[in-house]
């Protein structure tokens, strides 16, 4: 039995992670975790209010003309599922300890070497992030032209960031707060969109996407990959949310909460940027929206709505993974690199990402980043379960000149061996890269003696 830095035993996650609820606005670290925050409710009800992505709207846009309506509903339904199995497994380590991606990626890739993913998941997280903020800044835009008159997409902008960098400063604390009270509106909002979609275009949806022969073979199964694809981001740095989850959750309901709170904003997200797109041929959600809704309070109430799920959304899947790699990279302060990492989204340009072919851009831009997230993943997984056995020496994981330090040369050539063989097979990168990442890894863990060190 080791001791931890605060002193707690590393063997023993209750006593890591005691669930008394006092937790201080903004107050986040890389340290073994000493409070947990979010009960069974909580933790299903921010992630239910975090993933209602603008993103899944791109991608159920970016499958029109090669799936039907069935096949398009199936492809999201398989995509949650694998989405909360793959959370609860990778996830398992930070719940159990109370530790970062950034600490739980040490034992595989090393102090130095957790650089790499560390740097795959916070890009992707960063575009998203402006993306998302262009599309909530149109939505107010537009409900400021229409009101008002006034019309400045550039203010909107800029001030909509501003707000939520405002709000990522707080912390957990607060993120936990805007999730559980924004889910019901989110809820009530998308069966509200989802019901005007059917009544606008139902006739010309029928004709079209119920009838229409379809495929059930690669482009279904990279349907499936590209709905999961949005989290594969997640899957990465799940043990960033799941150590605030409070203990006595079996990896069975886990699995359960993750997979039944991203489907049903998965679901109604994907199906309507499908449906929409067929019948209008735009993939701009505020456009599509516009031309849905005839009724000026609905509307307002549809944009008010897309402004406030990209803050629901960002700031828990889009500001805590970056600002984590700050933390641990450049020994920043939480509010400090929270606000770097809102200012780098200005200079992602999200404006050239919303354009009439932004949905086969995005498209392209989740089956590549898909290719670098998932061998990663797959080493996590085997180091955890296989070469670790679930169980982590605390003491070494925050010890930069221990076995872990410097650079794990075996997790590199899995990494890349992984994304190979996603390339190879871009469209369905993420699964593609699953065994050839992690069985390299294992081996490699087991046979190549510049290895060993990694395995004490």
């Amino acid at each position: 039995m080791s001791a931890s830095p605060s002193g707690l035993t590393s063997d023993d996650p209750a006593t890591v992670a005691p669930s008394d609820g006092r937790k201080s606005i903004g107050d986040e670290s890389l340290a073994p975790q000493s409070t947990r925050i979010m009960g069974r409710a909580s933790y299903f009800l921010a992630w239910f209010g975090g993933c209602v992505s603008i993103g899944t709207f791109a991608m159920g846009s970016s499958v029109v003309g090669t799936l039907n309506l069935i096949q398009a509903t199936l492809a999201i339904a398989i995509g949650c599922f694998v989405i909360g199995i793959a959370l609860a497994l990778n996830g398992a380590a930070g719940y159990k300890y109370g530790i970062p991606f950034m600490v739980q990626a040490r034992s595989a890739f090393g102090f130095a070497g957790t650089r790499l993913p560390g740097l795959v998941r916070a890009v992707p997280a960063i575009v998203w992030y402006g993306f998302q903020s262009w599309i909530g800044a149109g939505a107010l835009n537009m409900v400021s032209a229409t009101l008002f008159g006034f019309d400045n997409l550039v203010f909107y902008f800029i001030t909509f960031q501003l707000l939520q960098i405002a709000l990522s400063v707080t912390g957990f604390q607060g993120i936990k707060w805007l999730e559980n009270l924004g889910s019901g509106f989110i809820l009530l909002s998308l069966v509200y969109m989802f019901v005007a979609t059917i009544q606008r275009y139902g006739d010309e949806l029928s004709a079209n996407l119920l009838t229409m022969e379809g495929s059930w073979g690669m482009p279904f199964w990279g349907a499936t990959m590209l709905f999961l694809g949005i989290y594969s981001t997640m899957m990465l740095n799940v043990s960033d949310y799941s150590r605030e989850h409070k203990t006595g959750s079996g990896p069975g309901l886990l699995t359960t909460l993750y997979a039944m709170s991203i489907l049903p904003c998965t679901l109604f997200m994907g199906l309507i940027g499908f449906m929409v797109s067929e019948a209008t041929g735009t993939a701009d959600p505020i456009q599509v929206f516009a031309n849905a809704v005839d009724n000026t309070p609905l509307l307002m109430t549809t944009l008010l709505f897309i402004a406030f799920a990209q803050v629901t959304t960002n700031v828990l899947n889009n500001v805590v993974p970056p600002t984590y790699v700050l933390m641990d990279i450049f020994k920043l302060k939480f509010p400090v690199a929270t606000v770097i990492v809102g200012l780098l989204a200005f200079a992602t340009f999200p404006w050239k990402l919303v354009q009439p072919g932004s949905a086969e851009g995005l498209q392209l831009f989740v089956q590549t980043y898909s290719a670098f997230l998932g061998p990663i993943f797959a080493i996590l997984v085997v180091d955890y379960y296989v070469i670790r056995r679930r169980t982590l020496d605390i003491d070494k994981l925050y010890d930069a000149s221990g076995p872990y330090r410097g650079v794990n040369a075996a997790a590199l050539i899995a990494t890349a061996v992984g994304i190979v063989a996603a390339l190879l097979f871009s469209a369905v990168s993420w699964y593609a890269s699953l065994i050839p990442a992690g069985l390299t890894y294992f081996l490699l863990m087991k046979h190549w003696p510049a290895c060993q060190r990694f395995n004490q």
